[in-house]
């Protein structure tokens, strides 16, 4: 098997899944979701939204390519991008962090360590960059279906730390400039385990109400 990690742009938007595509639970309030949602216009403001980003921010995503099929993705932003972010119960973000809004694995690449991989682009990204943390809301119930929540447990396996506890999306921290070990492991990993190319990570299920929509 071969593969690839390259940044998202507007250019390779449209290998993401559908679902993903055509969501914008963190791209827009609740009411600006609705809406879009009402007029049929999400994958335009999906793409408006892919497109400000990259303008004003710079890279904002990474997706891998199992021999030329989309396998994974990531996608990151400051939080002021992520108008949701500061309507969830354990928001808002740190200021001083970036926030990943959602991490997936194809299901038929479930197993094969991709999550790893894209983690660690991640952190590789945005220490480059000069970030000094990254932040995400977990799924701490994950389910069989996909969603836009990453698995607490997926979090915590790489580094990921709770810095405010919730039942069911507590918000965890990663400090970049303490991932370098944790990086530079992943990477002795890789090398032994590309030869078969296999790495773990599980969909987690929809959100309630709003997350189930897209």
């Amino acid at each position: 098997m071969s593969w690839h990690v390259a940044p998202i742009t507007l250019d390779n938007l449209d290998d993401l899944p559908k679902r993903c595509r055509r969501c914008v639970f963190w791209e827009l309030s609740e009411t600006l979701g609705k809406q879009a949602v009402e007029f049929g216009s999400v994958e335009l403001e999906k793409e408006a939204w892919v497109s400000e980003v990259l303008l004003e921010w710079g890279s904002c995503g990474r997706i891998v390519h199992v021999d030329g099929a989309p396998a994974g993705y990531v996608i990151y932003a400051p939080p002021s991008a992520s108008p949701r972010a500061a309507e969830m119960p354990t928001g808002p973000v740190s200021a001083d962090a970036v926030l990943i809004t959602t991490m997936q694995v194809m299901p038929e690449y479930a197993g094969e360590g991709l999550g790893r991989m894209l983690a660690q682009a991640v952190v590789r990204d945005l220490t480059r960059r000069g970030v000094k943390a990254v932040e995400v809301f977990g799924e701490a119930r994950p389910g069989t279906e996909p969603g836009c929540m990453i698995p607490v447990d997926f979090l915590r396996s790489v580094g990921f730390k709770t810095v405010r506890p919730h039942p069911r999306w507590p918000r965890l921290r990663m400090e970049l400039r303490s991932a370098m070990t944790w990086k530079e492991d992943v990477e002795a990993a890789l090398e032994q385990l590309l030869g078969s190319i296999t790495i773990p990570m599980q969909a987690p299920a929809p959100v309630e109400r709003v997350l189930t929509r897209s």
